[in-house]
């Protein structure tokens, strides 16, 4: 719009000027380079006259908006003095309610100092009477003297018999399946259930809140006893990880899951399968046969996520890391369960690969008592968020604690609200058993071959669509 203007006026200046030259050539006889000197004169005087007329304009303009701005700032100067005041009325007053808190805590601090003083005395007074205790009991370990046999007016006593030369007894409280059976005894049982595949693996669903959409699956083992009775992991895995079975137990169950994965990838692509693994596995020296095993199936690793627990992680050297690190490179993700508390370290744990957290309803919902994190349960879900964790509540019971799971922000649920875990079907494991059963002759075949010859051999024989 400007830029029209301005030709319009050129024009109109030219106009004017050549109309001057004009009228003086017509009327008063000058010649024709005299009347154009004339009409560029007139021409150059307008011009002149348009650049100061524009410039005054201009000037009056910025003349204008500098004293808008300086009206502007008098009114955010005045603002942010009517702010500095209202902060300084804020910040005495919470220098009055610092002062009163502090003043109500101090009588509350004496009497907590009074209270752990008193706990330290009966404490004292508590190890005092039980040393006392413990030496009369020894003094009631002594055994009685034995009818005595008179020779020569000499009693002789029956000696006691040796505690250490008693046979060991079986253990108190034990479960079914393992009646009448001491430790050693429990773990040559699951060393013959490993050797004989009768580890059975259940799946239970974990599912999407709220709609409730399974998206995931946690396998869970059962060992079958002699008397066809299932015993839980919980009650069996002990003695696996006393006796060092637990690496031989891990090779079966990833085996296992392995061949579980491709059955469920063919119906959803989109389906994962958790996978409990102990860090025992990861220190073994079967491990390189395992990530060996890891390499040829990692077009299956987004699917396939290895589970550890809080305890495990947090007890885990640099050779665990190192071995973590080595299956993250193949593309295997990692969770982590049986929280017993919610103190995390998202960074770290994502920087190691882990992607999801397992953490009990009750727990995130502060019904066991008072979960031990520096921010709020509520807050966790969207603290792990920022690091790309998913967090999983598990142990779900009742309709009442996913209405507070939802609250939570929490997307995947667990628990037998949804599903109880369920028997893989005989086929789907097959493979797997056979696969097993080749690897562990080409074992014995292959004995002093170098160490990452076992499990090669069963990820060519077992890695294959069912």
């Amino acid at each position: 719009m400007v830029r029209i203007s301005a030709v319009f006026i050129a024009v109109c200046m030219v106009l004017i000027a050549g109309s001057i030259g004009f009228v003086v050539y017509l009327r008063f006889g000058l010649t024709g380079a005299e009347s154009f000197l004339v009409g560029l004169g007139v021409l150059t005087a307008l011009a002149v006259y348009n650049a100061v007329a524009a410039r005054s304009r201009d000037r009056a303009e910025v003349s204008d908006q500098i004293a808008s701005i300086s009206r502007s700032s008098a009114d955010l100067a005045r603002q942010l003095a009517e702010f500095g005041r209202q902060l300084g009325t804020v910040e005495t007053k919470v220098d009055s309610v610092l002062d009163k808190a502090l003043a109500s805590a101090q009588p509350l601090a004496v009497e907590i100092e009074e209270l752990s003083t008193l706990v330290k005395h009966l404490a004292d007074s508590v190890a005092a009477h039980e040393a006392v205790l413990a030496g009369l009991s020894g003094k009631q370990r002594i055994a009685p003297a034995a009818p005595a046999v008179a020779a020569n007016n000499v009693t002789a006593a029956v000696p006691m018999p040796d505690p250490a030369a008693a046979p060991a007894a079986p253990i108190a409280g034990m479960i079914a399946a393992f009646n009448g059976l001491d430790r050693d005894g429990i773990i040559a049982a699951i060393n013959s259930a490993i050797e004989g595949s009768r580890i059975e693996l259940y799946l239970q669903p974990i599912v999407t809140l709220p709609q409730r959409k399974v998206r995931y699956y946690e396998a869970l083992s059962r060992l079958k006893a002699d008397n066809g009775d299932l015993v839980a992991a919980c009650d069996f895995l002990k003695f696996a990880e006393a006796g060092g079975l637990m690496p031989k137990l891990d090779n079966l169950s990833v085996l296992r899951c392995v061949q579980v994965v491709r059955r469920l990838l063919l119906k959803n692509r989109d389906i994962g399968l958790f996978c409990n693994l102990s860090s025992a596995t990861l220190t073994d020296s079967g491990f390189p046969r395992f990530l060996e095993f890891a390499e040829a199936n990692r077009a299956i690793a987004p699917a396939l996520v290895f589970e550890f627990t809080q305890e495990a992680v947090r007890g885990m050297g640099p050779i665990e890391h190192e071995s973590l690190a080595a299956l993250a490179e193949r593309g295997f993700r990692f969770s982590m369960d049986n929280l017993t508390d919610l103190r995390v370290e998202p960074r770290e744990l994502t920087e190691r690969g882990f992607r999801f957290i397992k953490a009990p309803a009750a727990l995130l919902l502060n019904r066991i008592g008072a979960a031990s994190t520096d921010i709020h349960p509520a807050d966790l879900s969207d603290l792990l968020g920022r690091f790309g964790i998913d967090l999983i509540a598990e142990r779900i019971e009742a309709e009442g604690a996913v209405v507070d799971l939802l609250d939570y922000d929490v997307r995947f649920g667990q628990g037998f609200l949804f599903s109880p875990p369920r028997p893989v079907r005989a086929e789907a494991l097959q493979g797997a058993d056979a696969a097993k059963t080749d690897a562990a002759d080409q074992a014995k075949r292959d004995a002093a071959a170098p160490r990452g010859a076992g499990l090669a051999q069963l990820a060519r024989t077992g890695s294959g669509r069912p």
